[in-house]
Parts: C-alpha cells; sequence; structure tokens
C-alpha cells in the first residue's frame, strides 16, 4: 500500500534550508532519503517552496475567488511530501518518527486511495 508522508515544518526549518545552517539541514535529509532509497520503500516526494510563494482557489457562486499567500496562519507550514510502498500502517509510522521535520515540526501519514 502507498502512504504519502505531509512534511509540516517550522518557519525556522525554512530559513535553516538555505542560511548558514544549511548543511545540517540538508545533510539531514540526505540522510533520511538515502535510507528510504535503500530500505526500497521510496516511490517520489519532493520539498514545497515556503507558503507564501503559494496561491489558493475557491469557487463561490460560480466565480473563481484567488487569494496570494498562505491560507491560513499557522506555527508549521507543508514543508513537502514523500510517496512510501509499505506493508502496513505500523511501518510507515516507524518511517515518519525518523523523518527529520518529526524533531520540530510535524509528520503526518495517510493512505492513498488506488484508483
Amino acid at each position: 500500500m502507498q502512504y504519502m508522508m505531509l512534511i509540516y515544518e517550522t518557519d525556522a526549518d525554512f530559513d535553516a534550508r538555505s542560511n548558514e545552517k544549511k548543511e545540517v539541514f540538508w545533510g539531514a535529509w540526505r540522510a533520511y532519503h538515502k535510507a528510504i532509497t535503500d530500505a526500497g520503500v521510496y516511490v517520489s516526494g519532493n520539498p514545497l517552496q515556503p507558503s507564501a510563494t503559494g496561491t489558493t482557489v475557491r469557487l463561490k457562486s460560480g466565480r473563481r475567488h484567488v487569494q496570494d499567500g498562505p491560507y491560513a496562519d499557522t506555527k508549521e507550514q507543508l514543508g513537502g511530501y514523500i510517496i512510501l510502498e509499505l506493508p502496513s500502517l505500523d511501518a510507515a509510522l516507524d518511517w515518519a518518527a525518523r523523518c527529520p521535520a518529526a524533531v520540530s515540526g510535524a509528520v503526518e501519514i495517510r493512505p492513498l486511495v488506488a484508483m
């Protein structure tokens, strides 16, 4: 079964992507990516740009309404996603607990619907 790992990061995590701590930040992610790749469970994934670069679209009365920037002001924002192929939710939770973002942010696991 495939599971999506939704990775929520703090503003400090986003800053660490490009500041003087970037080697430590990316080093942890490179090690994690190697572990999930070596284990044969990695399907795909990507980091996201900060939420300020996002655009939200809603339809109201048949008309499109567009909002630039983040939808909600929160402590954490969606920083990326990883899709894993695993035998169980417990296995997905084990990999989520090893994710670097679990230390300062949050990692949500959701099973994908097979279409």
